[in-house]
């Protein structure tokens, strides 16, 4: 790899790919929709524009060997419009750049939710087939996607997919900093009966990752077409996991407990009424929530470790203390 361009580079994900490339002298572009003056300060090359744009997309890929397509509409509640838009047609105008301008090599950020059919998944592998009931427009627009890279593997691009499951760390917008802010409030409640597992994935393994698949499509190219879970390779408690971090932030831990079926009837009656009233904020609860809270999903790492080499180098115990210490530091 030369020079690569990193779609949605200034979020979470994007940014950790584009330091571990930096770090290894690769030059980067990166699009988003935002200004980015971290990443410009570190000679970083940022193009503003809109990935349903096929034409910007287009001249965004010009010059480079190596896309990463991180950009993504998260989330669980929107307009499927919008998720269509930005998962879907973006990544078709991400796919067509590639060909037009002779890209040869497309890493692709999908999620295990493509796989989450409403039923507990114990180490779960690729051979599980995609959802086909969706609670969610981020799941399926995101199985939508996923199937538009795989299949555009082939003589001219080699595509591949990884499916890293809640990404966690230094520097997290979305999962800690809402947990925290919740904690502290006292708005959390276990949902169901607390022994689930799940799986996790620290920042910097994700971003490692994303950089071994790019090398095995340029080099042996195994992994073209395939998709691959990216994990810490052992799931934690989720409920106990969230009140060992509260403990090390002197927050009370969750003690109020609600049923899952509770829970789920609550999900639906607040999907129902914000539909209703035409409100864009996500509800506290849904059914998606609720089953992604009282179920286990978790996935063997077997394949990417076979393919890619991929062996996660921080331990989720080290990440925890480095979460932690980036939290004291603010």
């Amino acid at each position: 790899m030369n020079k690569v361009l990193i779609t949605g580079g200034g979020g979470f994900v994007g940014k950790a790919i584009v330091r571990q490339l930096l770090a290894r002298d690769v030059q980067c572009v990166v699009l988003g929709r935002h200004p980015y003056p971290e990443l410009e300060s570190l000679g970083v090359t940022c193009r503003q524009g809109d990935i349903s744009d096929r034409e910007f997309v287009r001249n965004c890929c010009r010059g480079v060997d190596t896309v990463f397509h991180v950009a993504a509409m998260a989330g669980i509640w929107g307009r499927w419009r919008d998720y269509y838009a930005t998962n879907v047609l973006g990544t078709e105008n991400v796919i067509a750049g590639c060909r037009a301008e002779g890209v040869r090599h497309l890493v692709y950020t999908s999620t295990p939710s493509v796989v989450f059919n409403q039923h507990s998944i114990c180490n779960g592998d690729e051979n599980l087939p995609y959802a086909d009931h969706f609670l969610c427009h981020y799941a399926r627009s995101k199985v939508m996607a996923e199937e538009l890279v795989l299949a555009a593997s082939g003589q001219n691009l080699s595509s591949c997919a990884l499916r890293p499951h809640l990404v966690w760390g230094p520097g997290d917008p979305h999962l800690i900093p809402r947990l925290i802010d919740r904690g502290r409030k006292g708005q959390l409640r276990q949902v169901g009966e607390g022994q689930n597992l799940v799986d996790i994935s620290y920042i910097d393994n994700v971003a490692q990752a994303h950089l071994l698949a790019a090398n095995n499509l340029v080099g042996v190219g195994t992994a073209a077409g395939r998709a691959y879970f990216i994990s810490q390779g052992e799931p934690v408690n989720l409920w106990q996991w969230i009140n060992e971090l509260f403990s090390r932030l002197d927050i009370a831990p969750i003690r109020s407990k609600i049923s899952y079926q509770v829970a789920y009837g609550l999900g639906a009656l607040l999907e129902g009424g914000y539909r209703l009233a035409g409100w864009q904020k996500e509800p506290q609860m849904t059914r998606f929530l609720a089953q992604q809270l009282t179920k286990s999903h978790y996935f063997s790492i077997a394949q990417a470790r076979h393919d890619l080499g991929y062996q996660p180098f921080v331990s989720t115990e080290e990440g925890m203390e480095r979460l932690l210490a980036s939290l004291m530091i603010k």
